[in-house]
């Protein structure tokens, strides 16, 4: 058989135009079907994962899914529109947010579109919404406290600038109110807040807002709203979306809060897609990687060392139960993503006690290390003493006839208990929250009433405040209970306690 080389060469060129021809190709491709938000299309060869593509109409979609033959998208917009056989072209991006402080004080969807009526979002600054978390060798040990303003959690279950902390409990449980008493609390302390509404109704997102506008608080806020009436893509991108903007934040060196309202509802969201999309379901019908899903998130928060700004991100994931059963699958992932628990019980919040922490279940695996040392200091051993009393409490139902010490134990616990509790949209000073849990601690309130208790406490910070206002100046300024201080408060503590009860 003769080889001719002239042949050859004419095929080498061929095969040049024809690969230059595909290259062109690769970048348009066809629907081949579509529906319920999901759209197959052939042709696309070298689209990437997460790769934004354009459909007739404007209608953008998302891709999740490279197969051998086509590749699976996800719709981020209406499907009705979309027929088999349109085209569909690349657009060689990932997905990405608007970034910056034009972001502050606006109500923004998942693709950081605003939706308060008050115009343009003017920032030339985006960034992609799925991001590769921080490195060990560039974060920093949490050591500062994230003051929340709540005396139960920042006593108990502190939180450090940098951490992950779930709130967790059943329906209407008050885990939102948490969430936004911890953002008011952040007024003039230098930490921009992010607030991300997942499968929420319109009117509760309103409600928020004009809370936090009331309060004057709107103007480090930004909430990304993907609302119970949109598509299950918005969905699923909101809170990879508020992760991106606050990272910008991170990097530059600020402290950041977000807070994702909530997981639960981002799972379903997520499990929506994956079955339309045919992968395959494994427990509660979730597919394998939802795990994966929420901790390529959460591990985005984080505290940076000086080296790369200092900047910090943290996370308050809220997770809704069924019936108290934090042992479920959603709830038990995230439980092992993050650094603790606020686990809120149903029977506290009907007995009126709110927040309605269970001081047993919760838990801040960064503990003591994120409180300043006066709060270390008065919040000593209040964990054991509600621990000692809701065992005595058990105990006592079954006899009449009790000993001092456990009259004692239940008197002082049925104080503490009374103490933890706080009205909404009030959140502390430190200061504040030091005198009250001192009191408690050193058992001045134990020979009140119970519905005594409250005034007390509130003329106790009002006398100290007019008469001793160095100590609370001293505690705010100084974060810290030394001797003199200590000695300070107890005999501005006794010397009220005498005028009280004469």
């Amino acid at each position: 058989m003769k080889i001719d080389s002239s042949e050859i060469a004419s095929l080498i060129k061929a095969q040049i135009k024809g690969y230059e021809s595909k290259l062109e190709k690769d970048d348009v491709g066809t629907v081949i079907s579509v529906g319920d938000g999901i759209a197959l299309c052939y042709g696309l060869s070298k689209a990437m994962l997460g790769e934004l593509l354009v459909f007739p109409h404007d209608v953008y979609g998302m891709v999740m899914n490279l197969d051998a033959e086509d590749v699976g998208c996800v719709l981020l917009g209406s499907d009705n529109e979309i027929l088999e056989g349109d085209t569909v072209k690349r657009t060689h991006r990932v997905v990405e947010v608007p970034v910056g402080d034009a972001l502050l004080g606006r109500v923004v969807n998942a693709l950081g579109q605003p939706i308060d009526g008050l115009g343009e979002i003017k920032t030339s600054k985006s960034r992609p919404v799925e991001r590769i978390a921080p490195g060990v060798m560039t974060r920093k040990s949490v050591d500062t406290p994230l003051e929340t303003g709540i005396k139960a959690i920042d006593a108990m279950i502190p939180i450090g600038r940098g951490q992950r902390e779930l709130i967790i409990g059943d329906r209407q449980t008050g885990k939102t109110a948490i969430a936004l008493d911890t953002i008011i609390n952040q007024k003039g302390k230098g930490v921009k807040c992010v607030y991300v509404a997942i499968g929420q109704k319109n009117s509760s997102v309103a409600s928020f807002v004009d809370i936090l506008r009331a309060k004057n608080c709107l103007d480090y806020v930004t909430v990304v709203s993907s609302s119970a009436s949109e598509s299950a893509p918005l969905q699923y991108l909101a809170p990879f979306s508020g992760m991106a903007m606050a990272e910008e934040w991170m990097e530059n060196g600020e402290d950041v809060l977000i807070v994702f309202d909530d997981l639960s509802k981002h799972a379903v969201a997520y499990r929506t897609l994956a079955l339309l999309l045919k992968r395959s379901p494994g427990r509660e019908a979730y597919p394998g990687d939802i795990f994966y899903l929420h901790s390529r998130l959460l591990e985005r928060a984080c505290r940076l060392n000086k080296d790369f700004g200092g900047g910090s991100i943290t996370a308050l994931p809220i997770v809704e139960t069924q019936a108290g059963d934090i042992s479920a699958y959603i709830p038990t992932n995230i439980i092992s993503i993050t650094d603790g628990q606020i686990f809120l019980v149903v029977d506290y919040f009907n007995a009126g006690q709110r927040p309605a922490v269970d001081s047993g279940f919760s838990v801040s695996r960064v503990g003591s290390s994120a409180q300043f040392k006066a709060m270390k200091e008065v919040a000593k051993g209040l964990k054991i003493d509600l621990a000692n009393y809701n065992e005595m409490l058990s105990f006592s139902q079954f006899g009449s006839d009790l000993d001092k010490e456990t009259k004692r134990v239940l008197t002082h616990g049925k104080a503490l208990m009374e103490v933890l509790k706080q009205k909404q949209y009030a959140p502390y000073s430190l200061s504040r929250q030091v005198v009250e849990l001192y009191a408690a601690k050193n058992r001045y309130l134990d020979d009140l009433e119970v519905k005594e208790i409250h005034p007390f406490l509130e003329r106790l910070y009002s006398s100290i405040s007019s008469k001793h206002p160095e100590i609370l100046k001293t505690i705010d300024e100084t974060k810290a209970l030394g001797p003199e201080l200590s000695a300070s408060l107890k005999a501005a503590v006794e010397e009220f306690k005498g005028s009280y009860s004469a």
